[in-house]
């Protein structure tokens, strides 16, 4: 069975999250992008995890699924038809790891994917005395990474343990600012027991391609979304069984044929792909920060080091190499991001959100908008100009403005404006 999963949410008691991050409005929205499966989130958090088990039901698939669909207010959300049985969720969530190691501290992010709620429970117990669980969704433990694994294992074998985000500079495996150079510099000996990892928003694929120690690691992309209407900005494609197993097996074994593809951010738009400074809108390049010495030329303070410059110094390959076995990629752009350019307003404004709607209501789900239907049926349902860019993202016509230090790249369908590049010209200045 081909079924899309985004492993990777949070909910609405995270920090810096939506509070529509409900169930019900999750698994709506899971619909409304193409999804089948996903992610709780944030199950080591008190309420959220009371909230799973009265809302959601145990299936015997090893997934869950709403006991009632729920009365929702968004006067757009209540035009899709929805039923209990359209979604399947997974039982997740992210922790954050603060400690130090080999003299250094370490900021690590990991996703824990669980078979069941005895599961959860056991784990919450377990760690409750590292960390407040209640603080926050994604809760911050001074605990190191390795004896988190072991602790997992112990608990239940069939569970997934996925470094986060692995390039992002702040809290990954591979950060730059806290993280290590290998996966057995971070697990030491039980290293093996650690089979996949996360890319993040700010790195696809053929960037980690470029470090053969990650050639035996499956890569997964999900969404990491803190607002509903960013669930699967990335996210996976499987064809095997629609169980707990089935996606574990197909992760764990690299299978290509039952793990097609992740779908991906270009990696650009990431929040981090370059190096820079926020605060005084300098955006560098790998190579040109380090003539810069990796200090701002404006305040002469050190630059953040985004994915790009990182991978850089890691890798053992050059730009473009394809090892064997690996699963495939394709890079998406949000539709709501594509209507919201070429109708020139915010992506996230009401009339893109019409829109969005309406197309949504004709061809069932944005994935299938995005990747599936004909240019010539979208030419004759919508704007000329939303239909272009579609085809455009298709063709990967797409001019990028990199991220960087926290700021989301800018990315375009069309022709860009003579304000953007005059912007974007202050920028590559330095």
């Amino acid at each position: 069975m081909k079924f899309l999963a985004d492993l990777h949410i949070h909910s609405k008691f995270s920090r810096a999250t939506s509070k529509e991050m409900e169930l019900e409005i999750i698994a709506r929205w899971a619909k409304i992008k193409g999804i089948s499966l996903i992610a709780t989130g944030d199950f080591t958090h008190p309420e959220w995890s009371y909230l799973i088990k009265e809302k959601l039901e145990p299936l015997e698939n090893g997934f869950l699924k709403l006991k009632d669909p729920g009365k929702i207010d968004n006067p757009f959300l209540r035009q899709i038809s929805f039923s209990v049985d359209d979604v399947n969720f997974i039982i997740s969530g992210e922790l954050s790891f603060i400690y130090s190691k080999n003299g250094q501290v370490r900021r690590i992010h990991i996703i824990v994917l669980v078979p069941d709620l005895l599961t959860a429970e056991l784990i919450n117990k377990k760690i409750e005395n590292y960390g407040k669980l209640s603080s926050d969704g994604r809760p911050m433990l001074g605990m190191d990474a390795k004896n988190f694994l072991s602790i997992i294992l112990s608990i239940s074998p069939r569970s997934i343990v996925i470094p986060a985000h692995i390039w992002t500079p702040w809290f990954s495996l591979f950060g730059a600012n806290s993280g290590f150079d290998s996966i057995e510099e971070c697990f030491e000996d039980i290293s093996d027991e650690i089979f996949v990892l996360e890319t993040g928003l700010s790195s696809d694929p053929s960037m980690n391609w470029r470090l053969s120690s990650l050639d035996r690691f499956t890569l997964t992309s999900n969404s990491d979304a803190h607002s509903p209407s960013k669930i699967g900005r990335e996210m996976n494609l499987f064809d095997t069984e629609f169980s707990y197993q089935g996606v574990r097996e197909a992760i764990k074994l690299k299978n290509p044929k039952k793990f097609l593809y992740t779908i991906e951010f270009f990696p650009e738009e990431g929040k981090y792909h370059y190096d820079g400074h926020k605060n005084c809108k300098v955006c560098l390049s790998p190579k040109e920060s380090i003539k810069k010495n990796l200090l701002c030329p404006v305040c002469s303070r050190k630059l953040t080091i985004g994915v790009m410059h990182r991978v850089e110094a890691l890798a053992d390959r050059e730009e473009n190499y394809l090892p064997e076995g690996v699963i495939p990629y394709k890079n998406l752009i949000p539709l709501n991001e594509i209507i919201g350019e070429a109708m020139e307003k915010s992506s996230e404004s009401p009339a893109v959100y019409e829109e969005y709607f309406r197309l949504i209501n004709i061809y069932g789900n944005e994935f299938n908008v995005l990747n599936n239907v004909p240019i010539s049926s979208l030419e004759k349902s919508t704007s000329e100009r939303i239909s272009q860019g579609i085809s455009n993202m298709r063709e990967g016509k797409v001019s990028i403005f990199p991220g960087f230090d926290g700021v989301y790249g800018k990315i375009s369908l069309f022709e860009r404006k003579e304000e953007q590049k005059a912007e974007e010209a202050q920028l590559k200045l330095f």
